[in-house]
């Protein structure tokens, strides 16, 4: 897939460029902040590294809009659900599924909360797994920790697409990553069976919840996560603490316990469990 190279707009972004057209000029971040550029400002429409863009109407909160012919529109796609890149204080975005947000934003950037994450695995120099790549931020860590290689699956075609207008998504076909980044638009569940056994150092699992892809916490699963896993391999499985206000289900000690029986020793780290391979 095709990535996107024009510029993206936030309701902010937006009014800052309206608010500066009298004085001609404007520099700011037209990328999510990844960088700064300065625009020339007309009366009709504004130019953008040389190429003339042009002035958005009433953009929406909570929205990221990409240039489409004439016009904006939303970083956003409804088929089965409605799938949309969201914008947070620190630049780097997250992504919502019917409204559900995919990534804790609350406190940190979701880039630096998948640092803390990654880090558990410590990726220098070793073979990943990352069973549901979504943005692509675990695979962007590992990548700047010196993995030598990471297998990264997304099944969902519209979460690629917007990993492809994400400037914070690694480019498996960038030079920088020098084909350390193998991502495959793929089902992990079936994915999984063809993968050599004791083929991977260590593993990222940051399934949906539990609700909407049970499969991903299935002991059929974590089996076949300990059969691809060399002995002393670590894993990382995000889990969150879904449900336990309301009916007291603690999902990350049944995850333990299934992780245990599948051949790993597990405790609860951070928001979810670390594993290592017996």
């Amino acid at each position: 897939m095709s990535r996107y190279e024009g510029p993206l707009l936030t309701r902010e972004t937006a009014t800052a460029l309206l608010s500066a057209r009298a004085a001609g000029t404007w520099t700011g971040s037209l990328d999510l902040g990844r960088s700064e550029d300065t625009v020339t400002l007309g009366d009709d429409d504004w130019l953008w590294r040389g190429q003339p863009q042009p002035y958005p109407g009433v953009l929406k909160d909570r929205t990221i809009y990409i240039r489409d012919g004439d016009d904006w529109m939303p970083a956003a796609r409804y088929a089965r659900s409605l799938i949309k890149l969201v914008p947070t204080p620190w630049g780097v975005p997250t992504f919502e599924i019917d409204g559900i947000k995919m990534l804790p934003t609350a406190r940190e950037s979701p880039l630096d909360d998948a640092r803390r994450k990654v880090a558990l695995v410590a990726p220098r120099g070793k073979v990943i797994l990352d069973t549901c790549g979504g943005l692509g931020y675990f695979a962007a860590c590992c990548l700047a920790a010196g993995v030598a290689r990471i297998h990264s699956f997304e099944k969902n075609e519209d979460v690629l697409w917007l990993r492809s207008l994400n400037p914070w998504s690694p480019d498996p076909d960038a030079a920088h990553t020098g084909g350390r980044l193998q991502l495959q638009h793929a089902d992990i569940t079936a994915a999984i069976t063809a993968l050599p056994a004791a083929s991977m150092d260590a593993v990222l699992h940051d399934p949906p919840r539990f609700g909407i892809a049970g499969e991903l916490y299935a002991q059929a699963f974590y089996d076949q996560l300990a059969r691809v896993l060399r002995p002393r391999g670590s894993l990382f499985h995000y889990t969150g603490s879904p449900n336990r206000l309301t009916s007291g289900r603690d999902v990350p000690r049944e995850v333990a316990r299934r992780l245990e029986k599948a051949g790993f020793r597990a405790r609860p780290e951070l928001d979810g469990v670390f594993a290592t391979r017996r």
